[in-house]
C-alpha cells in the first residue's frame, strides 16, 4: 500500500520547531468514503508509524494527527506512542458520551489532546476542560474573541495555539496576545525591511549546501566560495591546523586544506559548520523547508530524463524560498546568482505550462499542502508512476532533518 503523508510545522514562541501536523490520505485521491475512509485512515496511520518509521518523517518532534469521532471512539489512537502523538479532535466531532469517555481513556493512558479549529460554544467545554492544546483559527476568529480565548483558557492551564498564520506580522501580533504555539506559513514568508543591505554570506553558503550536495564535489568551484567568505576561510585553516591533524607544516592555502580534508570529511565540516549559519536570524525550518525542497527536486531529475541536470533542479528547491531567507523579492535576489535561463522562468512563474522544471516546483508545493489532487495531475504530465513522489519526498525530508538537525 503507498503512503502519501505530507507535514506542516508548528512553532512555539522561540520559533522552534515544536512538532508537525501531518496530513495524509489513503491514496492519491483526496477523497475518502464514510467507513471506508475511516479505516483507509487507521491503516494509513499504522502503516506510516510502524512500516515507514516516524523518525523519517518527524525529525524527532511531535506528531499531530487528525482524529474524527469514529477514529477517537474506536480507539485507533491506542496504537500510536503516546510520548510523540497529539491526538487532534476535529471540530466536527459531537462531544457525546461515546466521545468523552474515549478522551478520558486516552488521559488515563497519558495522550496529550488537541481540540482542532475551537469555537467557544458551551457545548464543546466538557472537551476543552480535557484538553491540552487548544487551536484558534487566526484568520476565521475576531481579534478581540482571540484575546478573551487566550485570557480564558491560558488561565487554565490550557496551552493555545494559532493556527493559519500566514504572515509575519500576524506571528507578532499573535505573539503579543499570549499564544503558545504557531501554525502556518508565516516563517516562509520575505520580511521586507527598507535600508538594510542583502546579507551576502548567505549567497556564499546557499552555495556550499548546493555543492556539498553534489556526487562528486568540485574542489575549484568550492573553494572559489569558501574564499568569498572571510570567516568560513578563517575557520577552514584553523580547523586543519588544529592539533587533531597533527601536521608537521602550516596549511595556509584554502584549496590545500580542502584536498588534505577529503569528500566525506569536507562534507561533515562545510554541513556543521556552513549550513546553521543560514538560520543565524530566521526559524530553522525555513532553511529545511528549502533543504527538503532541493533535495526533492534533485531526486525526481532521473525519473524524468533530466538525470544531467540533478543540479540545476537542486538549485530550483533551494532557491525557492531565497526571498523568506534573503527578505527581499525573489526577482531582485536571483540577479545576484547565475541561474540557468529556464531554473530562473520556473521560479519567477513566467516559465512556459508544459515546462517540466515548471510543473517540478509545483509538485514539490503541492505535497508540502497535501494536495494529492494536484500532485496526481502532475505526476501524470511528468509521466511519473503512481506512487513514485510519496517515497522520494519522504527521503527528502528525512536527508534534510538528518542534516540540519546534527
Amino acid at each position: 500500500m503507498d503512503i502519501f503523508v505530507a507535514r506542516q510545522a508548528i512553532f512555539d514562541r522561540e520559533q522552534h520547531v515544536f512538532g508537525y501536523e501531518l496530513l495524509f490520505r489513503s491514496s492519491l485521491n483526496n477523497v475518502f468514503d464514510g467507513t471506508d475512509g475511516t479505516r483507509a485512515t487507521s491503516q494509513v496511520i499504522t502503516t506510516s508509524f510502524f512500516s515507514l518509521g516516524v523518525e523519517k518523517i518527524l525529525g524527532g518532534k511531535r506528531a499531530f494527527i487528525n482524529f474524527n469521532r469514529d477514529l477517537l471512539v474506536g480507539e485507533c489512537a491506542s496504537i500510536l506512542p503516546r510520548e510523540i502523538a497529539m491526538v487532534e479532535i476535529l471540530e466536527s466531532v459531537p462531544p457525546d458520551s461515546q466521545v468523552m469517555a474515549a478522551c478520558k481513556n486516552l488521559k488515563e493512558r497519558g495522550y496529550s489532546l488537541v481540540l482542532d479549529d475551537f469555537v467557544c460554544e458551551k457545548r464543546f467545554e466538557p472537551l476543552a476542560e480535557l484538553a491540552d492544546i487548544i487551536k484558534v483559527d487566526f484568520l476565521a476568529t475576531p481579534e478581540p474573541e482571540r484575546l478573551r480565548l487566550v485570557r480564558h483558557y491560558s488561565a487554565r492551564g490550557t496551552k493555545m495555539l494559532a493556527e493559519k498564520v500566514e504572515t509575519y506580522e500576524q506571528f507578532k501580533q499573535a505573539h503579543e496576545m499570549g499564544f503558545h504555539y504557531f501554525q502556518g506559513y508565516f516563517f516562509a514568508h520575505p520580511v521586507v525591511i527598507s535600508g538594510r543591505g542583502i546579507p551576502a554570506f548567505k549567497f556564499h553558503y546557499l552555495q556550499i549546501l548546493s555543492e556539498i550536495s553534489r556526487p562528486e564535489l568540485d574542489y575549484q568551484r568550492l573553494e572559489g566560495i569558501i574564499k568569498q567568505e572571510v570567516s568560513l576561510s578563517y575557520k577552514l585553516l584553523r580547523y586543519i591546523n588544529s592539533a587533531a591533524f597533527g601536521w608537521r607544516g602550516q596549511i595556509e592555502s584554502i584549496k590545500q586544506a580542502l584536498v588534505l580534508l577529503g569528500e566525506s570529511e569536507i562534507r561533515k565540516w562545510l554541513s556543521l559548520v556552513a549550513l546553521p549559519s543560514l538560520t543565524q536570524d530566521k526559524p530553522e525550518e525555513l532553511v529545511v523547508t528549502a533543504a527538503v525542497r532541493a533535495r526533492f527536486c534533485e531526486s525526481l531529475a532521473p525519473w524524468i530524463g533530466l538525470g544531467h541536470r540533478k543540479t540545476d533542479l537542486f538549485f530550483l528547491g533551494m532557491f525557492s524560498l531565497l526571498d523568506a531567507i534573503m527578505d527581499r523579492p525573489l526577482e531582485t535576489v536571483l540577479t545576484e546568482i547565475r541561474l540557468a535561463d529556464d531554473v530562473r522562468e520556473a521560479l519567477l512563474g513566467g516559465a512556459r505550462k508544459n515546462s517540466r522544471l515548471a510543473r517540478v516546483h509545483a509538485l514539490v508545493r503541492a505535497h508540502e499542502m497535501a494536495g494529492w489532487e494536484a500532485v496526481t495531475s502532475i505526476t501524470g504530465q511528468l509521466g511519473l508512476p503512481p506512487g513514485t513522489t510519496a517515497g522520494l519526498y519522504l527521503d527528502a525530508v528525512s536527508w534534510a532533518d538528518r542534516i540540519f538537525r546534527a
